[in-house]
């Protein structure tokens, strides 16, 4: 079934509220693992779903701000879990509820740590479990990135990424005009509170070089824009040299050509975080990228049904398609392995 946009949500940007203010979070009992990435720091991980032996698994990576308690990340989980499959809910360097232990965070390039967290979740889930990624925004970008760097060796049987900021740096752009402002202002809120709550927590429990590093960085008053945030925080804490740097080596619209793993985009016209030019061009995706454009949408919205009882279509979408992917190649590894 193709997807219907709420009627009575006109508008990318009603799309992109709808869930964010007016849908329950479903109650999920979940399993929360830490593990240590190679620098010292760490990631925590919220496992749901049957632990069945063969069952594929989805890791799922939320967005800018947000958290493996995100609704379209808590949605995404009750839908895979219904179809029998496990999932695992990644929460990015500090978005956990804890300050991470490092200065630097999470950022839209951070394929280092997605890598570990696919070897870290591919060693639990064993040889024989068929293991698949879904990036929503930030996670998406991170996720393409991956897939295009990592090439044949992504270990993953397929992926879906959504509402992807293709070029961040005209998705910086585009969140600094009409009402999209009002979208980077709580980011900008958020983000500075996210270093101010880390710097606050290195102080109190001594950890003096980690907060030499932050203080380091001046003043985190008077930073409006994601052009500000990024150039006086994420490029000196990250390794680039400035935010146009940073924005030029990230953005995943470079990476694309390179992807070999299965791959569904579903993507927005609407989003009021991308520009419609900031979207790909078909000569731009390898032959593994299948690239979904609806009319409608939002960011991360892709609401259907009635004010009643809205539905999701990335929660009906992304399983189904992830199960053919799946099926498809489980079928051609029989193939393979039944040759005399």
């Amino acid at each position: 079934m193709p997807f219907r946009p709420a009627a009575w949500l006109p508008g990318g940007h009603l799309q992109t509220l709808f869930s964010p203010f007016f849908r329950g979070a479903p109650k999920l009992h979940r399993e929360r693992q830490r593990f240590s990435l190679a620098d010292g720091d760490f990631i925590d991980l919220d496992w749901y779903g049957p632990d069945q032996p063969h069952a594929p698994c989805v890791i799922l990576l939320h967005g800018l701000t947000g958290s493996s308690d995100s609704l379209y990340v808590l949605g995404q989980q009750q839908a895979l879990a219904r179809i029998g499959w496990r999932s695992v809910a990644v929460n990015w360097r500090g978005c956990s509820g804890e300050p991470n232990h490092l200065p630097r965070g999470y950022h839209s390039g951070a394929s280092d740590d997605l890598a570990e967290v696919v070897k870290q979740v591919r060693g639990m889930a064993g040889p024989q479990r068929s293991l698949a990624a879904v990036g929503y925004s930030l996670g998406a970008n991170v996720l393409l990135k991956y897939l295009g760097e990592r090439g044949s060796a992504s270990d993953l049987c397929a992926a879906a990424a959504v509402s992807v900021p293709f070029r961040l740096d005209q998705c910086a752009d585009r969140l600094g005009q009409g009402f999209s402002r009002v979208y980077q202002a709580r980011f900008m809120r958020e983000m500075v509170a996210y270093v101010a709550n880390k710097q606050l927590a290195f102080a109190r429990s001594a950890r003096e070089q980690e907060h030499a590093r932050l203080v380091a960085l001046g003043s985190l008053e008077g930073m409006s824009t994601f052009w500000e945030f990024d150039e006086r925080v994420t490029a000196p804490l990250h390794g680039y040299a400035s935010a146009a740097d940073y924005y030029k080596r990230c953005s995943s619209r470079y990476f694309l050509g390179d992807i070999v793993t299965p791959t569904l985009i579903v993507q927005s016209s609407d989003d009021p975080f991308v520009y419609p030019h900031s979207l790909p061009e078909p000569a731009e995706l390898s032959k593994a990228v299948t690239f979904e454009l609806h009319a409608r949408g939002g960011h991360v919205g892709f609401v259907e049904g009635s004010p009643w009882r809205p539905r999701f279509y990335l929660e009906r979408r992304l399983p189904q398609w992830l199960a053919e992917q799946i099926g498809a190649s489980t079928a051609l590894n029989a193939a393979v392995n039944d040759r005399p």
